[in-house]
């Protein structure tokens, strides 16, 4: 079986960022830093769907994952001043950070198994509205 993958950004994006911290403090600073720009983000980017953290205490690591919309809620981070200064703080930290964005790739039916069943988005609700 050969899987069948169909990239629509329309159907919403996963942004996933890993932070790889140098010690348990800068860890700690990093996710006192995340709570503080989630805040931001979520009063002044209201289409984002939901972030969470996911800490690696043992191996100093942070995982933000972060859902949203469309491609165009995603750009929204680049008007939120707290994003913009924030971002600079990892790499003065000595803290190594990878990221990649995640879209949606058709219905798990047709993916795995190569059932002939439309695409719709688990973001979107069956009446076409953002699911929060």
């Amino acid at each position: 079986m050969t899987p069948v993958y169909e990239p629509d950004p329309s159907g919403g994006q996963v942004v996933i960022t890993r932070f790889e911290c140098p010690s348990r403090w800068v860890l700690l600073r990093l996710v006192v830093l995340h709570v503080r720009i989630k805040r931001a983000v979520q009063r002044r980017l209201p289409e984002l769907i939901g972030s969470r953290m996911v800490v690696g205490w043992r191996t100093n690591t942070l995982l933000s994952i972060s859902v949203w919309p469309d491609l165009d809620s995603m750009y929204g981070m680049g008007s939120v001043p707290q994003h913009v200064t924030g971002a600079r703080v990892p790499s003065r930290l000595g803290v190594v950070t990878t990221c990649g964005v995640f879209t949606f790739t058709g219905d798990w039916r047709k993916i795995m198994f190569g059932a002939p069943v439309p695409a719709r988005s688990p973001l979107w609700s069956s009446d076409g509205d953002v699911a929060k």
